[in-house]
C-alpha cells in the first residue's frame, strides 16, 4: 500500500443565470395600471393585479413587441406560436396565488451573448430560453423579524425571463454577461436595466465540477442588487460550496438544490430553502389567455429594426477610426453619447477626424457633465455644435484656447459656435506682422526670461510666450508664436 497522500480534487465553476428583465411598456403586463418606481406603495394597482372575482387579463401587446425585440437581438429563434401558463404557488406578494409565466412553449430560444473570458477571449455564453411573465410584488421584513409589509405596485409588470446554459465559469464572466446584456437592452430601449431599481434582476446558479468525478448540488443565489455583488456572491459561493465538498466528498451529490440570499452586509450567503421542482409548481394552461400566434411579417420587421448593437460597434470604431479600445468603451456606453459622437462625427463636408471628435466628448463634454451632475440631454450644447467648434479649431479660425472658452460658453447657451466668433472678433492671429510685435513686446516685458533662455534655460521660455499670447488677447495662432519666438531668441 502506497503512503503518498491522495491528491485533494480540483473543481471547476459552473454558472447558469436567470435575469428578470422589466420591460419598458407604459402599463403592466395583463391591466391597464402603470407602473413607476418609487411611486407610494400599493397605488399602481387593479383588480387583475388583486385577483379579484371576475377580473380578466389581457395581454399586453408592446411586453411582446419588446420581449421579440430582445430576442431577436439576442439570437433568439421567436415561436410560431405561443402559450400562457399558471404558477402556482403562494406568497404574500403575489395576490392571486398564481403567476401567469410561459413553461413549455417560450417566445424565445436559443441564442447567446458574447462576452471575454477571463483570458480575454470571446466567448458565447448561449440563452437557453427567454419566456415572458408577470412580475410580483415586493415584501419587506422589520429587523426583528416581527413585521412585514408587501407592496403590490410592483405585480403585474411585465417581464422577460432570460436563462443562460451554464457557460460561465467565473465571477469575472458573469459580471461581464450582465454589463454586456445591460448594454444590449440599453441600445435596444426595452428595459433601463436598472438593478437598483429592481428593473434588472439577477439570480446566478452555481455548482462546482471535481476532477475526481464528484460535484455539489445547485445553489441558487437571490437578493442581489447589482453586478458587482453577483461576483462577490459567486466568488463566496464557490468557495463555500468547494470547502463542503473537501469535508463532505461525493455525498454530498445526494444533496438537494437550495436557494440562498446574498447578505450584503455580512458579504455571505445565507440559507433560505430547498428548491422547488416543475412540479411542486403545479403548472397548467392559463385558461383566460388564448394562446398567441406570432406574426412572421411583424417580426422580419423588428428585426430589420434592430440597431448596431454595442459590442460591433465597439469593433467598428476600433477598424474604421482607429480608436483605443479604451476610447470605444467609453463612446459606447449608452446609445445617447454614441448617438451623440455619431451626429458630431458627420461633418456637412465630409466626416471629422474620429479622434478629434472622441477627445473633445471625452475630455471637455464628459468632464463637464460630471462636474456638474448632468446627463447628455441637459447641456444645451448639440452635436452640431461641437462639430462646429471642431471645424472652427481645424481650419485655423480659432485657436485651442478660444475653442476650449467658445465650449464652456455654448454648453449652457446653446449659441451657435461660429455666430459667436464673427460677433465677437474671436478669430485667430494668424498675421505674422501682428505676431511679431506682439513677440517682441513680450520680450521687452520679459528681460530676464529672455536672458535666462539665452543663456541654457528652455524652461523660461513659456514665460516669454506666454506675455506674447497675452498681447494678442489669447487669440495668437500657437504654432506660428512659437516660430516667430524661436527666431527673435537667436
Amino acid at each position: 500500500m502506497s503512503d503518498t497522500p491522495a491528491a485533494t480534487p480540483t473543481g471547476r465553476v459552473l454558472i447558469g443565470v436567470e435575469v428578470h428583465l422589466q420591460l419598458n411598456t407604459k402599463t403592466k403586463c395583463f391591466s391597464p395600471s402603470p407602473y413607476s418606481f418609487g411611486a407610494e406603495p400599493n397605488t399602481q394597482i387593479d383588480p387583475v393585479v388583486m385577483g379579484l372575482p371576475g377580473a380578466l387579463p389581457v395581454l399586453n401587446r408592446e411586453a411582446v413587441r419588446l420581449s421579440i425585440r430582445t430576442g431577436l437581438a439576442l439570437g433568439c429563434e421567436i415561436a410560431e406560436t405561443t402559450k400562457w401558463d399558471r404558477k402556482n404557488y403562494f406568497y404574500p406578494d403575489l395576490p392571486k396565488g398564481y403567476q401567469i409565466s410561459q413553461f413549455d412553449q417560450p417566445l424565445c430560444v436559443g441564442g447567446g451573448i458574447e462576452i471575454d473570458d477571463d483570458e480575454g477571449n470571446p466567448k458565447i455564453v448561449r440563452i437557453t430560453r427567454a419566456h415572458l411573465e408577470e412580475d410580483t410584488g415586493k415584501s419587506t421584513h422589520d429587523e426583528g423579524g416581527n413585521k412585514s409589509r408587501v407592496d403590490l405596485n410592483r405585480a403585474g409588470a411585465p417581464l422577460l425571463e432570460i436563462v443562460s446554459e451554464p457557460d460561465i465559469n467565473s465571477a469575472g464572466e458573469a459580471e461581464r454577461y450582465l454589463d454586456a446584456l445591460r448594454e444590449i437592452v440599453a441600445f435596444l430601449g426595452t428595459s433601463d436595466g436598472n438593478m437598483q431599481e429592481g428593473n434588472l434582476r439577477c439570480e446566478p446558479n452555481i455548482n462546482v465540477i471535481f476532477d475526481d468525478g464528484g460535484k455539489t448540488p445547485i445553489v441558487e443565489v437571490k437578493n442581489i442588487n447589482s453586478v458587482r455583488n453577483v461576483g462577490k456572491a459567486i466568488e463566496y459561493e464557490t468557495e463555500r460550496q468547494t470547502r463542503a465538498y473537501l469535508e463532505q466528498g461525493q455525498t454530498m451529490a445526494n444533496t438537494a438544490r437550495s436557494t440562498r440570499g446574498w447578505d450584503d452586509d455580512r458579504g455571505v450567503t445565507v440559507h433560505q430553502r430547498y428548491k422547488e421542482s416543475a412540479d411542486d409548481y403545479r403548472y397548467f394552461p392559463e385558461p383566460d389567455l388564448p394562446a398567441l400566434t406570432i406574426d412572421r411579417a411583424s417580426v422580419e420587421a423588428e428585426r430589420a429594426a434592430l440597431p448596431e448593437l454595442p459590442r460591433a460597434r465597439r469593433a467598428r470604431y476600433r477598424e474604421a477610426y482607429g480608436l483605443s479600445a479604451d476610447d470605444a468603451v467609453v463612446l459606447t456606453g449608452g446609445p445617447v453619447i454614441s448617438a451623440w459622437f455619431e451626429a458630431t462625427l458627420a461633418g456637412p463636408a465630409g466626416p471629422r477626424d474620429a479622434k478629434t471628435v472622441t477627445n473633445w466628448i471625452q475630455g471637455e463634454l464628459l468632464r463637464h457633465l460630471n462636474e456638474h451632475k448632468m446627463d447628455l440631454a441637459d447641456v444645451a450644447l448639440s452635436p452640431e455644435g461641437l462639430g462646429e467648434i471642431v471645424d472652427l479649431l481645424a481650419a485655423g479660425t480659432i485657436n485651442p484656447r478660444t475653442a476650449k472658452e467658445l465650449f464652456r460658453e455654448v454648453v449652457e447657451s446653446g449659441a451657435s459656435p461660429t455666430a459667436l466668433v464673427t460677433e465677437r472678433g474671436l478669430g485667430q492671429v494668424s498675421d505674422r506682422g501682428a505676431v511679431e510685435d506682439a513677440v517682441r513686446a513680450a520680450m521687452e516685458a520679459q528681460p530676464k526670461a529672455v536672458e535666462d533662455v539665452r543663456g541654457g534655460n528652455p524652461k523660461a521660455r513659456g514665460r516669454i510666450f506666454g506675455e506674447a499670447m497675452k498681447q494678442l488677447q489669447g487669440r495668437g495662432d500657437p504654432k506660428l508664436v512659437g516660430s516667430v519666438l524661436d527666431e527673435l531668441l537667436g
